[in-house]
């Protein structure tokens, strides 16, 4: 039998007409299906990858990195109304080869992608399925929680995929200090220590000086150069590099920034990268990676350490706006004077 809480019969959601234009219009709210839950939706974070859906339009509510507390549990579905957590942007299988072995950002048959094929963390509900939620202490604030995606878990992942090639990692250079940048940052102090040299490489100096509060070296490429300023630091290059910004500009300057043995991350999506395989690969011994997202079982691992380093983290939030801001929270974050900007229902 299907537990549901008093919930509306239908909700004002954010349109995303196109052209940057937000409007709002109503939708029937969802019930939970087998194995569902319906989540009141507490907190929605900004992110890059939602510029698509701003200016080209989308008939989906978007929002990926979702917090909220169950309102609702569909057939079949353990977890208790009033549980409060997050949802994995990714609606994994778990039945393939890749869910088997835990690398469920790569699963093979994936059901969803919350926010971009079905309706997101913008409207005050959204049905997800029970797989991808994660429960979350309700010591943590649920504006807070949204850091579990993106920025811990993207940002964790990739320094992980480095260590997989690089077991002595020692300096680490990000290339952009946007959210996911940042969270790299964040990332590589609790996962490597915080003696350990990171320097982050942008043009926006807000997003420079909130890294250098949080422990960066900032190095302003208006006037700047990478390569000189880990020389200043006493070090002849970096043994892993991060690049969040996408641009070809950004990787390239990360690689060349590199120490033999040295790897190259790829997260931000965007342009190419140019290799000269001899020079840049085979004498080095160099490697260039890609990461997506996170697996969801790094989750609890993130889990433990928000709960140890709130007061760290949450510096990364900049900016929070309620439900009816989102047109001028998409405005400011897109100019790029924020770190991360959160939508609280």
């Amino acid at each position: 039998m299907t537990t549901v809480k008093q919930v509306p019969q239908t909700m004002t959601v954010p349109l995303f007409a196109g052209q940057g234009k937000i409007e709002y219009g109503e939708k029937p709210v969802p019930r939970p299906g087998p194995g569902q839950l319906l989540l009141e939706v507490k907190a929605n974070a900004l992110c890059g990858s939602d510029r698509s859906q701003f200016y080209d339009g989308t008939k989906t509510t978007p929002g990926h990195e979702a917090s909220g507390i169950v309102a609702a549990a569909g057939p079949g579905a353990k977890t208790a109304v009033g549980t409060p957590g997050v949802v994995f942007l990714m609606d994994f299988c778990g039945e393939c080869r890749s869910c088997k072995l835990g690398f469920t950002n790569q699963c093979l048959g994936k059901r969803a992608d919350y926010g971009f094929s079905h309706d997101g963390g913008y409207g005050p509900y959204m049905v997800v399925n029970e797989n991808v939620f994660f429960a979350v202490d309700p010591s943590i604030p649920l504006t807070e929680a949204t850091m579990l995606l993106d920025i811990m878990g993207t940002g964790g992942h990739a320094i992980k995929r480095a260590q997989l090639v690089h077991g002595d990692i020692g300096s680490v250079l990000v290339a952009g200090a946007g959210p996911i940048g940042l969270g790299v940052l964040a990332m590589a102090k609790l996962l490597l220590g915080e003696e350990t040299p990171v320097f982050v490489m942008d043009y926006v100096q807000y997003r420079l000086d909130l890294a250098e509060k949080m422990g960066a070296i900032p190095v302003q490429l208006a006037g700047g150069n990478v390569k000189e300023a880990i020389r200043q630091a006493g070090l002849t290059g970096v043994d892993i590099a991060i690049d969040t910004s996408g641009k070809t500009a950004g990787r390239q300057s990360a690689l060349d920034a590199l120490n033999q043995r040295g790897v190259l991350v790829c997260v931000g999506h965007g342009q190419e990268l140019n290799l000269q395989v001899s020079g840049d690969l085979i004498a080095t011994e160099r490697a260039v990676l890609g990461s997506e997202y996170f697996q969801y079982d790094e989750l609890e691992l993130n889990h433990r350490l928000i709960k140890r380093h709130l007061p760290y983290l949450s510096q990364i939030i900049t900016h929070r706006y309620g439900p009816d801001g989102i047109q001028e929270a998409y405005e400011l974050f897109f100019k790029g004077d924020t770190g991360k900007v959160i939508i609280e229902q």
